[in-house]
């Protein structure tokens, strides 16, 4: 009931009328905020509203248009709807599920929910939004951060990578702003920023669930003590060593995800024991990072990207059932290794930058669902063809999804139309129901092993081809004039990938199977740049 009411609310204050004066847009990214002054306000602050000024809610509680009920008034008259008579925990319950611009709209029309604007628990603050409003601009984002200070603030999101002038007030910024009781905090900093760890005092630690720091140094010590509630820590391009944040996990024994992108500073990561809930951890891009060691017991997800020389996942190999792996000869590692390794694997990704071989072997991934498959470049070897992935179709018998991308240039394999297709040996699979192909090509051993799949899944459901676009989306078809159309060589891959599809495939591609073919459109061939 509290949500179908917050609903309504939000659609009647979607667009408020104007009330005896002029309306403020307080504008930011994802949030838009309005203010509206009273006509008795105007001339106070005709000067500071020319420079962009936004009215703060304490100017709001005086406004007339607060005086008399609930609702939209003007001249004496009510429009649009009342407020239900309900205890004042509940309203407040109603106010916080509303969006955070809806919130901030009923606040501004309604005496009932002003009051409980200033325990609205969530706060999110754009460097867009406090430089389309100039004046005074520290004191205003002060001013802001103070007012929510200590008030039930639990969500709090300060985008202000791009303010390096005001970088010295952010201390005190955060501070104000960092109170007991938050839960979930994100900064986006500047990378010359030293996040104050003196911010995190214990009540805070014993909140906070969620941390999310991008571009800052972050130094956390053993002395900093222990974070009792904290379940997710991300770190983006963010200056910590492997010692520091070692500091910091052991004094997060309640973490369950962890995810580091483009750390530049860790060698060498070591996840402790003690960390008995984590379950996710991804590492992206941290390029100086050698050696990952994990002892947390009951990790069951884990992506890198790319590989490092040293990786030890412990015990938590034999529970382990989501893995993203990026490396040299990823594929032929996964098919020799993982079986026995990962025995209880149900969804893998593995992208290749080179392959030289991959084997025919007995092993088999007993649980797996779901495979992405990727190659990137030319990473085939001669002596290694497509047609030889269908050992894990071999291995998986219970996969029921299987995607493969293959490279957007793909100039060392014979095409179709030169000599006879093989065929591969018969085989059925029970489960697979979803087969798609990204970036097809019409070369000689991909079409092979697509004939392979399609008349071994009896059950297949969906089956789709992708002949051109991959992970680049086209001007035309996307609707976006700024995104960079494709090469004429592209387009000529791209047609005779549909040429072997309809002249070697689709004749036997079940009647119950939904085929779906992706090919550039007339205005794709017409943009189409030369090489």
């Amino acid at each position: 009931m509290c949500k179908q009411i917050a609903s309504q609310i939000c659609r009647r204050t979607e667009t408020p009328r104007e009330i005896s004066g002029r309306v403020v847009y307080f504008v930011s990214s994802s949030t838009r905020t309005m203010w509206i002054q009273s006509e008795t306000q105007e001339r106070q602050q005709a000067t500071s509203a020319r420079n962009g000024s936004v009215a703060t809610v304490d100017e709001i509680k005086d406004s007339p248009c607060q005086g008399h009920g609930d609702g939209n008034s003007q001249d004496g008259q009510t429009f649009g709807y009342s407020i239900p008579c309900l205890p004042e925990d509940i309203l407040r319950h109603i106010h916080s599920l509303m969006p955070m611009d809806a919130a901030a709209r009923a606040a501004c029309v309604s005496r009932t929910f002003l009051s409980s604007w200033r325990c609205y628990p969530k706060l999110i603050l754009s460097s867009e939004t406090v430089k389309a409003h100039n004046t005074s601009l520290g004191r205003r984002i002060h001013r802001i951060l103070r007012n929510h200070s200590g008030i039930g603030l639990k969500i709090l999101e300060l985008h202000l990578s791009d303010l390096y002038d005001f970088f010295p007030y952010l201390d005190r910024w955060l501070h104000d702003a960092i109170t007991p009781g938050i839960e979930e905090l994100t900064l986006k900093l500047y990378k010359g920023f030293s996040f104050p760890c003196s911010v995190l005092s214990g009540g805070i630690r014993s909140s906070i669930r969620s941390l999310d720091l991008y571009s800052c140094v972050f130094c956390p010590t053993a002395e900093l003590g222990p974070f009792r509630s904290l379940t997710s820590l991300c770190l983006y391009s963010v200056c910590i060593t492997g010692d520091e944040l070692g500091c910091l996990l052991s004094n997060s024994l309640a973490l369950e995800r962890l995810v580091l992108s483009d750390c530049k500073e860790i060698i060498s990561l070591e996840i402790p024991s003690v960390m008995q809930k984590l379950s996710y951890m991804s590492v992206v891009c941290c390029s100086a990072l050698q050696i990952i060691e994990n002892k947390a017991p009951s990790l069951s997800s884990f992506h890198l990207i790319p590989g490092v020389r040293n990786l030890s996942l412990g015990e938590a190999s034999q529970t382990m059932k989501e893995l993203s792996l990026f490396r040299a000869n990823a594929i032929c590692y996964g098919r020799a290794e993982l079986p026995s390794i990962m025995p209880n694997l149900e969804s893998l990704l593995l992208c290749s930058s080179h392959e030289v071989d991959i084997p025919m072997l007995p092993t088999k991934f007993v649980n797996l669902k779901h495979l992405y498959l990727q190659i990137i470049s030319s990473a085939l070897s001669p002596t290694c063809d497509y047609s030889s992935l269908v050992s894990f179709l071999d291995a998986s018998p219970f996969l029921e999804t299987w995607r493969l991308q293959a490279p957007l240039i793909d100039m060392g394999n014979e095409l179709v139309g030169s000599s006879d297709l093989r065929q591969l040996p018969e085989r059925q699979h029970h489960h697979l129901k979803i087969v798609e192909m990204i970036t097809f090509k019409s070369t000689k051993s991909l079409v092979e092993l697509t004939c392979c799949i399609v008349k071994s899944a009896v059950s297949l459901e969906r089956l789709t081809f992708d002949t051109f676009r991959g992970d680049v989306r086209s001007p035309c078809c996307s609707g976006d004039d700024s995104v960079v159309g494709y090469s004429k060589y592209r387009m000529e891959q791209a047609s005779r990938a549909v040429e072997a599809i309809r002249m070697y495939i689709e004749d036997k591609v079940a009647p119950t199977t939904k085929l779906t073919v992706l090919e550039p459109c007339a205005r794709c061939h017409a943009t189409a740049f030369d090489d």
